[in-house]
């Protein structure tokens, strides 16, 4: 049998393409693996819509990219302890992650991808912005980026502005991360283990300080490099549908989830794969 042609859209110059022409919820081809993980290095963030998964399903098409992780403050749902929900009731006015960020970059080694599923949405709003880091690394003066190269920063998980983000799933499915270490030393610059392109490596949820440096020493150029991250041209906006799906490069891209749709519930089914030390 032949396989299917995926037809593959960009959404805007910097990152983001659109796959159509695929049902994930099928055993997929080495073919289509291969084409997927090629789109996801060429465009850091692919969205593929109108799937139809159950968390099984989700967790096979995950396995076909990398090895499944489990989130360190909330359970997975029942049977499937790497598949974490990320709801936002009705009555609820903080979402999860709600702000510029990187998955659990206070991991020695965080996420090489997120996959993310559209289980419940309000009837508007609650988009997703997306951001290159490769793209706001290219754009920085020969200056600056000298200057750079080599430093590294501190990454904690106790930033109260994302503590805040995940409070109200705490509360209700936390899990006890007493002892563990929720901080992180990385470079500024990461250098992509796979396309071996550079992006920045820091985020305003999780980055506290340049390694050597105290939190004031490292505020004003860490402000400038936070909102440098996130210049329009550098980033693209998803609408979400139901039963879409997101796959993003966590190494090389930061996420957004806008929180205007109070009064409405959303859920997503998130899944993380395990990725590398950053170097």
């Amino acid at each position: 049998m032949l396989e299917p042609d995926l037809k593959i859209e960009p959404v805007s110059p910097a990152i983001g393409c659109e796959v159509s022409d695929v049902d994930l919820a099928k055993p997929l081809s080495s073919t289509i693996i291969k084409t997927l993980r090629t789109a996801l290095l060429d465009y850091g963030v692919i969205f593929i819509r109108g799937q139809d998964l159950s968390p099984a399903q989700q967790m096979n098409v995950a396995e076909a990219f990398g090895e499944p992780d489990k989130y360190p403050f909330v359970e997975g749902l029942p049977g499937f302890p790497c598949v974490t929900p990320v709801l936002k009731r009705a009555h609820e006015s903080v979402n999860f992650g709600g702000l510029w960020h990187s998955d659990t970059t206070y991991q020695q080694c965080p996420p090489m991808g997120t996959l993310l599923h559209a289980r419940t949405l309000p009837p508007i709003g609650g988009d997703t912005l997306f951001s290159s880091m490769s793209a706001a690394y290219d754009s920085l003066s020969n200056g600056m980026k000298d200057m750079l190269s080599g430093m590294k920063a501190v990454n904690s998980a106790h930033k109260s502005r994302v503590s805040d983000t995940r409070a109200n799933r705490i509360k209700e499915t936390g899990k006890d991360v007493e002892g563990l270490v929720m901080e992180a030393v990385h470079p500024v610059v990461r250098t992509h283990p796979e396309s071996g392109k550079k992006a920045l490596y820091i985020n305003g949820a999780h980055t506290t300080r340049f390694e050597g440096m105290t939190e004031p020493e490292s505020e004003g150029l860490l402000s400038f490099l936070f909102r440098h991250q996130v210049r329009e041209e550098f980033t693209c906006r998803l609408r979400w549908t139901p039963g879409a799906v997101v796959f993003w490069d966590n190494r090389c891209t930061q996420h957004f989830p806008l929180n205007d749709y109070t009064g409405h519930e959303r859920l997503l089914h998130r899944i993380t794969l395990k990725g590398d030390v950053p170097r």
